[in-house]
């Protein structure tokens, strides 16, 4: 991983987040998952509509705590003049991982093991909750998880150099989701290419991009196959 030493891109100087707006992003977002625990566990309403209410409400509060005790929008990575070229280059690093991730697939069949293994996620069988499913885990939870482990910890961690925060923002990625068995492949590869499409863009962007049509894609092959 040193290469990622020479990845240094714009907008991503050291110490952009402080240790106040850490802090608050942190207490913010445990209050909002401990909260959303207790409703499902209590609410007789569908738990993913209640889950993505919860991600919703954790980017209005990261975003209001950056806007307000922090050094604003930028410093995570999210500016209204970037906007478009961000999702651009973000179609553009999807479409390439997605060729990349294609021609591994191939070899692993060509290897007589099926890729599907590594990817498929359980999907709800009611149509409805499905719909559900597909907008909180394919649009809601990548935008409020970029915001959070790229924008807020990677930005905080980015202090100690690349390599660091690379590591310890996909290690904390990796841990704050479920580990059923074995290694999580996905999200360990996951939470590496969208720390270093971060660094080397500057724009928050572009992993959510990423992260989004990566997500989709995994549901709609699990739906499908």
């Amino acid at each position: 991983m040193v290469w990622l030493q020479g990845l240094a891109g714009p907008g991503m100087e050291a110490k952009k987040i402080q240790l106040k707006t850490l802090f608050l992003c942190f207490a913010a977002v445990l209050a909002v998952e401990l909260g959303t625990r207790v409703v499902i566990s209590r609410s007789i309403y569908q738990p993913m509509l209640i889950l993505g209410g919860a991600r919703l409400l954790e980017i209005c509060l990261i975003i209001l705590i950056v806007w307000t005790w922090g050094k604003g929008l930028s410093s995570i990575g999210l500016t209204r003049s970037e906007m478009v070229s961000g999702l651009k280059k973000g179609l553009i690093w999807s479409a390439a991982f997605g060729a990349i991730i294609s021609l591994a697939c191939i070899a692993l069949f060509a290897a007589s093991i099926n890729p599907l293994t590594f990817i498929r996620a359980r999907l709800p069988t009611q149509t409805s909750d499905l719909i559900h499913f597909f907008i909180v885990g394919g649009l809601l939870g990548p935008v409020a998880e970029e915001v959070f482990f790229r924008g807020i910890l990677y930005g905080f961690f980015r202090r100690w150099g690349v390599i660091v925060a690379v590591i310890l923002s996909t290690l904390i990625f990796v841990v704050s989701h479920p580990i059923n068995h074995g290694i999580p492949l996905t999200r360990l590869l996951g939470g590496i290419l969208f720390a270093v499409a971060y660094e080397t863009t500057g724009s928050l962007i572009v992993p959510i991009t990423i992260h989004a049509l990566g997500n989709l894609a995994i549901f709609t092959i699990s739906l499908m196959f």
